[in-house]
């Protein structure tokens, strides 16, 4: 015959435990012996087992009674239904920890492979971070707004990073944000730029999103706010000699 605590050690609980399990009616509380100690059989440590064991699983006290009462095989039965729900909250916690870790992949975690592979592609080739969160967001929220354009301009863009002349404007774009508005490497670019624009008209029916130069930020980039303003007043005049002609 056990002691209290020699229960609560064999069940690996306190003594506290197994009075609350008196308390509620889970475990029987065995009357005194002669020496004034109450002696727990095998059985009571048998119950304590089962008892912290379905409690540990998170099955509520209430089930846990009468599941103690049950017949074997209806007790078996309920085991089983435990153990599968149990298996599908380890599915679920496996899905968090799988998207948890993909919170540090960043882009990856709401972006296609493809993309990623383009963001990490300008990374390569030295594009600045704020270019880089740019593109990203771009790409967001293309992916939100007209996902059907995404295969066509994951193509183009990297077609683009293909060609050296276009990469080349692209970072000589990405090193300009920074620059005065009135910098003379400003006008040398911006007919690189105009010229670039020229060679590529016959493809700005399906080019809208094709600019080398973010008008995303171009609030924040004074530099990049004149080339914006030279290049559309260029093209303004392009389409007025075309039509008078």
């Amino acid at each position: 015959m056990l002691t209290i605590g020699q229960l609560a050690a064999t069940a690996g609980v306190t003594v506290r435990t197994v009075r609350h399990y008196h308390h509620v009616g889970l475990l029987p509380e065995p009357e005194r012996d002669a020496s004034g100690y109450r002696r727990y059989s095998a059985q009571a440590a048998v119950d304590l087992i089962r008892i912290r064991t379905l409690a540990d699983a998170g099955v509520p006290l209430a089930r846990i009674d009468a599941l103690l009462h049950a017949q074997p095989a209806a007790f078996d039965a309920a085991v089983t239904d435990i153990d599968a729900a149990l298996q599908r909250k380890i599915d679920q916690l496996t899905e968090y920890r799988r998207r948890i870790a993909e919170l540090a992949a960043g882009e990856r975690l709401f972006l296609p492979a493809e993309v990623v592979a383009i963001l990490d592609r300008m990374r390569g080739l030295g594009v600045s971070e704020l270019r880089v969160r740019l593109e990203r967001d771009s790409w967001i929220l293309m992916q939100a707004l007209d996902p059907h354009a995404m295969p066509q301009r994951i193509r183009e863009k990297n077609a683009g990073f293909d060609d050296p002349e276009t990469t080349r404007l692209y970072l000589a774009c990405d090193q300009a944000v920074d620059w005065d508005p009135h910098d003379p490497r400003l006008d040398r670019l911006i007919d690189d730029l105009d010229a670039w624009h020229i060679k590529h008209e016959r493809d700005s029916h399906r080019a809208g999103s094709r600019e080398l130069v973010s008008s995303r930020i171009s609030e924040a980039s004074p530099a990049w706010q004149r080339i914006l303003d030279a290049l559309a007043h260029r093209a303004e005049r392009r389409r007025t000699a075309r039509h008078d002609s």
